[in-house]
């Protein structure tokens, strides 16, 4: 590069790429994040926003609030749509052209992920999926019209179907979900309607896999799902859904039927493998070195959910502390690199454990051998959620909403906002129709 400052291109304003950019801060480097959205967004409180507990304000944070100190990086709304390996270049498309070149050095690719259907492409029509705030805004006013709906129905017969909320895939997200939905109706909303009682609302969580929360031991597995059963949900496992429409779900010899159907089941990766035309695993995420780099470019890094590596003859998993010790792993090694000095060690991901809450003041968390579920864990969840946002003025609204919400049953945001037709979410009640967009 000579004396050449040289660029750094960022994709993805994720836990990834915005710990990448944080890492390269007082870089001798031009550092570039491109995202599709203007936020950052801490995706583990997605369900919240879509529960009504915290407004969407509360779990996003400007990308360029974020890195305003950062004299070296320039942000970038647009969506990359492909690379050009001859010229070192990615293709943008932004708010007024398309297919504009922006030149890099060193690449870091952390866009993400979007929903899975596996290949059921057919269900997302009926089933909204959770990955961005548009998913979570989306469900909550599909959820809350259902009431609106139901209180305004002159035949009881149909409540029954209104009132019911399928939720598919038993995972972290679903069960967080599930559990959400149960305290909403059975705490903030029992007192509020006079024709219906919103207790009565079922709550079904359907997966073929044999338990919830699978890739928890089954102590805590087995402990989750008794507090869901505790608080009415209905865990139905074992059996694959085989259709999903304006009626509700069929699952193997019966028909659920529901007018929400929320999908919770499975993600897949961004377009970055074919962007790259580079060995991916069955997933399609791409295969990448030690040190994260695509072979035969190391000048591209993949990171994040975009990312597959293996560490101890097991997957890393897709979740946002790998994302974010790769980001910070990714900028160190760059930085290292201009500066020409030996490279770090290989990457190393270190496990701190993982969480889920289930419903108000009772979470689960495993940490290796160390197991935990309870009020204590609810409130190690809490603490390690407030620490990662991205912003302190976020941690202190969000830990004043959850205060009040859990005195007094009270949500941060149960006001239904009407798309218009040109938002990537539209959602109408009646008959159920749902069309989504392109989600990252």
């Amino acid at each position: 590069m000579g004396d050449r400052i040289p660029h750094v291109v960022i994709v993805g304003g994720g836990f990834g790429g915005l710990a990448a950019a944080k890492a390269l801060k007082n870089a001798p480097a031009h550092v570039t994040l491109i995202d599709r959205s203007n936020h950052h967004l801490f995706q583990p409180l997605l369900y919240q926003v879509a529960t009504a507990v915290l407004t969407p304000g509360q779990i996003g944070s400007p990308i360029r609030n974020i890195l305003r100190k950062q004299r070296n990086t320039t942000v970038v709304l647009g969506e990359v749509t492909g690379l050009d390996f001859e010229k070192q270049c990615v293709l943008v498309d932004g708010t007024d052209r398309s297919g504009v070149p922006i030149f890099y050095d060193f690449l870091v690719l952390a866009t993400g992920v979007t929903h899975s259907y596996f290949g059921h492409d057919e269900f997302a029509a009926h089933a909204p999926g959770l990955k961005t705030l548009a998913d979570a805004v989306a469900i909550r006013n599909k959820v809350l019209k259902t009431f609106e709906q139901a209180e305004a129905e002159e035949d009881p017969s149909s409540h029954r179907d209104l009132l019911t909320f399928v939720l598919v895939g038993a995972g972290p997200t679903g069960v967080e979900m599930a559990s959400a939905i149960a305290v909403l109706v059975r705490n903030s909303l029992k007192s509020e309607f006079r024709r219906i009682d919103p207790a009565a609302a079922r709550i079904v969580l359907l997966d073929m896999a044999p338990r919830v929360l699978g890739t928890f031991s089954e102590k805590v597995s087995a402990a989750a799902r008794k507090r869901l059963e505790d608080l009415g949900v209905e865990v139905r496992l074992g059996h694959a859904v085989d259709q999903i429409d304006a009626d509700g779900v069929i699952v193997p010899g019966e028909r659920i039927s529901s007018k929400t159907v929320i999908w919770t089941a499975g993600v897949a990766p961004s377009a970055a493998g074919k962007w790259l035309k580079a060995p991916t695993d069955r997933a399609g995420r791409v295969r990448v070195q030690n040190d994260l780099s695509v072979t035969g470019h190391p000048e591209i890094f993949v990171i994040g959910d975009t990312a597959s590596l293996d560490q101890d003859s097991r997957p890393l998993p897709g979740v946002a502390q790998v994302a974010m010790q790769q980001g910070r792993y990714t900028g160190k090694l760059i930085r290292r690199r201009i500066a020409g000095q030996t490279a770090p060690p290989p990457f190393r991901y270190f496990d701190k454990g993982s969480m889920a809450v289930v419903g108000k003041g009772f979470a689960v968390l495993q940490s290796g051998k160390f197991q935990m579920s309870g009020f204590i864990a609810w409130l190690a969840w809490a603490g390690v959620h407030l620490q990662f946002l991205a912003q302190s003025s976020l941690r202190v609204s969000v830990f004043a909403q959850w205060v009040w919400t859990y005195l007094t049953g009270q949500r941060g945001s149960r006001i239904i906002v009407n798309h218009r037709s040109c938002d990537p979410i539209k959602t109408k009640i009646e008959g159920s129709s749902i069309s989504t967009g392109a989600s990252k």
